[in-house]
């Protein structure tokens, strides 16, 4: 069964491809096999509607969308998302998130990265649990991690340090092995990998295509990723948006998947 992947928006443009198509930090893409196709994030905005059209790509009849996480340029778009949409995520999706500064003890906000989305207007599947979406899709849940990186601030029951603990994957079960599907890779590659196989109960990862969040991470981390991918015998490594260029140059056989392309696996 073969699986295809469209990337409706991402920071780049695909060399070649339709120049009004629109690119930015974002990622939006549009999976699917024969019998299910599931919107995974929506950029920060409607760009992925204005991409998808130009694309020749219908999105209604949509079986699910699923957002990652929280952060603007993942669930940016739910405003353009027909009434009534079904969306798959955390419960913890609408806290409020900013990056900071720490100066003299005391933790400053400079950036909101979340937005003020209406919920109520949408069908919502809030779950900290995996969520099945179909024979072969499944959504993560959230991720459990033993050392979790602090990414700001966050506001929801009260204030404290941003662990991204609503961040999850979208996971497909191909005939090949898992199909591991990220937002941004705050809970850290190999930790999300993990879970997955975990949940899942199938250790060959034969794809993992998203944002790995690898653009400032060190040698010492980007070896170790490295080194986990190489000894799972990962087939197809499509990393975009955050994993960023000095992600890329550690990773390997990388692909980088850009805004206006579509990649088939499987076949």
């Amino acid at each position: 069964m073969a699986l295809t992947i469209r990337v409706l928006l991402e920071n780049h443009r695909a060399a070649g491809a339709e120049e009004s198509l629109i690119a930015k930090a974002g990622l939006s893409l549009l999976v699917q096999d024969e019998t299910t196709a599931i919107l995974f994030d929506t950029g920060p905005d409607g760009s992925f509607l204005h991409n998808a059209a130009l694309m020749g790509i219908d999105l209604q009849g949509l079986t699910a969308t699923v957002l990652s996480h929280g952060h603007y340029d993942h669930c940016g778009g739910v405003p353009w998302l027909p009434n009534n949409s079904r969306i798959i995520c955390h419960p913890r999706i609408a806290d409020e998130r900013y990056t900071v500064i720490k100066f003299a003890g005391l933790s400053l906000k400079i950036k909101k990265l979340s937005l003020d989305n209406d919920y109520s207007h949408h069908r919502m599947e809030y779950s900290r649990l995996p969520v099945e979406i179909s024979e072969r899709f499944l959504w993560s849940g959230e991720i459990n991690v033993t050392q979790p990186k602090a990414y700001g601030m966050i506001r929801g029951e009260g204030t404290a340090v941003d662990y991204v603990i609503d961040e999850g994957v979208l996971i497909y079960k191909s005939d090949l092995g898992l199909v591991i599907i990220t937002g941004c890779g705050h809970r850290g590659i190999v930790d999300i990998v993990r879970h997955c196989q975990n949940i899942t109960g199938i250790k060959q990862v034969y794809a993992l295509i998203g944002g790995f969040h690898l653009r400032c991470a060190s040698p010492h981390e980007l070896l170790r990723v490295r080194r986990f991918l190489r000894q799972l015998n990962v087939q197809k490594i499509m990393g975009c948006h955050c994993t960023g260029s000095w992600g890329r140059l550690w990773l390997p056989d990388v692909i980088a998947p850009a805004t206006g392309e579509t990649f088939v696996l499987g076949k």
